[in-house]
């Protein structure tokens, strides 16, 4: 027969496991609803094509994202390399984005039409362009390059070609919630 005291502490141990890890529920917490941005492009944290960058067709890569924040009323998306010589460089900067999208389609600057119907608005990049501008770093190492989309509480009444200093300013307090998608690329040196 078993002991009295090994019997409490079997049912002690018992109600324990049970409490902790409930069986039929999940036992670990996931974020099914995070606010996620990825492309069919590129993996994150993976190289970015060369048909995206100065070396390619230089065109934007199809974006997706899942679960708005709720409350979200508008969309910016932001390109930047943080590594870039001279400090933060940005490529393509959208503002405006209704939230009925949930994808941006490769080579955004040629959707004239998608970007005129649902009132997008292009910002000027630090190119000196409206619009896309792919990565284009100089010879050596990697640099890498935010893809960030801020989900805002409020429609913004501006006009298109702000940089990114000028929407920043106008999203201060407005920002929701960030998903961000980070690509890679490099250039070889040159041998002489």
């Amino acid at each position: 027969m078993m002991n009295l005291g090994v019997f409490f502490v079997i049912i002690i141990l018992f109600i324990l496991v049970f409490t902790f890890f409930p069986f039929g529920k999940t036992a670990f917490a996931t974020n099914k609803e995070q606010f996620i941005l990825k492309s069919p492009s590129f993996a994150e944290g993976s190289l970015i094509p060369k048909k995206f960058t100065c070396d390619g067709e230089n065109i934007s890569p199809e974006l997706t994202w899942e679960n708005l924040p709720e409350g979200t009323v508008n969309l910016v998306l932001i390109c930047e390399d943080p590594d870039a010589p001279v400090g933060i460089w940005t490529h393509w900067i959208l503002y405006n984005i209704p939230v009925t999208l949930n994808s941006l389609p490769e080579n955004m600057d040629g959707q004239k039409e998608l970007i005129a119907q649902d009132k997008i608005l292009v910002g000027m990049n630090d190119f000196k362009k409206l619009g896309y501008g792919g990565p284009c770093p100089p010879p050596g190492k990697p640099h890498r390059y935010f893809f960030r989309l801020l989900a805002l509480n409020t429609k913004l009444d501006l006009k298109t070609g702000l940089n990114r200093d000028q929407v920043l300013a106008a999203i201060k307090g407005k920002i929701i919630k960030e998903a961000q998608l980070v690509g890679l690329y490099s250039r070889k040196k040159i041998k002489t």
